[in-house]
């Protein structure tokens, strides 16, 4: 799941990027959003890791087909489209972003972008010369090679979304800043969130293991200090996602 959201965070980044498709720096952003997409690629299955959950998720919708106070027409579009997504990515021969490993370009600016300003105009004549090209050719290529991540793009936004949408809401309090809950036997529990009211002045920090998870509320009263725990109960509002 952490590798899902990652992923997302960086699908959104260069949905972002590209729509400022005629500055350099935003395309030099693009290249990077599409580099790091593909190490994390090359890190994990994604592909049969979406499955599963995916498979997961169908299952437990097919189960509430037998629950009166479930709204079968939207149940009936859900299993549809999760159905779909399924056989779209079972389809799938190849590794997600497979092509884009033989990409000259990109390979070059992949092995100097560990280094710091690595990428330089001297450092990297050819990448250089890509951006000094037409804003137009350097807009077409980053969405040509985007659009090799666009099932597991596709399957990711489903899966979290469904996920998203199905949680549920409680009002909870954490005491001197600090807030514990045993996870449920045999109910994975994938996605947290918590919601507080703008303008406050603490945030969380979320760890989470196989039997429970931990909100401890933070102070940061300037970005130099180390944070440390409130002592003050904060009341907040939890999402815990659990399909």
């Amino acid at each position: 799941m952490r590798a899902f959201l990652r992923l997302e965070h960086l699908f959104q980044r260069f949905k972002h990027q590209i729509s400022h498709g005629d500055d350099i720096w935003f395309s030099r952003i693009g290249i990077e959003s599409i580099i790091d997409v593909l190490t994390i690629l090359g890190r994990m299955d994604i592909k049969s890791e979406l499955v599963k959950e995916l498979e997961r998720q169908t299952t437990t919708f097919e189960n509430l087909a037998y629950n009166p106070n479930v709204d079968a027409d939207r149940l009936a579009d859900i299993l549809t489209t999760t159905r779909h997504s399924l056989n779209i990515l079972r389809s799938m021969e190849s590794v997600p972003g497979a092509e884009l490993q033989q990409n000259v370009l990109l390979n070059a600016v992949r092995q100097r972008n560990s280094i710091p300003a690595g990428t330089c105009s001297f450092d990297l004549p050819s990448f250089d010369y890509w951006l000094q090209g037409s804003p137009a050719r350097r807009k077409n290529d980053l969405l040509v090679w985007y659009s090799s991540f666009d099932i597991i793009r596709e399957g990711i936004s489903l899966c979290l979304r469904l996920l998203r949408e199905s949680a549920v809401l409680t009002r909870e309090q954490a005491v001197g800043g600090f807030f514990q809950r045993t996870v449920e036997k045999g109910i994975p529990l994938q996605l947290i969130r918590v919601i507080l009211p703008e303008g406050t002045p603490w945030y969380p920090e979320i760890s989470a293991g196989r039997h429970r998870f931990t909100i401890r509320f933070m102070l940061g009263a300037t970005m130099e200090d180390r944070p440390t725990q409130t002592e003050e109960d904060v009341e907040f509002k939890l999402l815990h996602s659990a399909i």
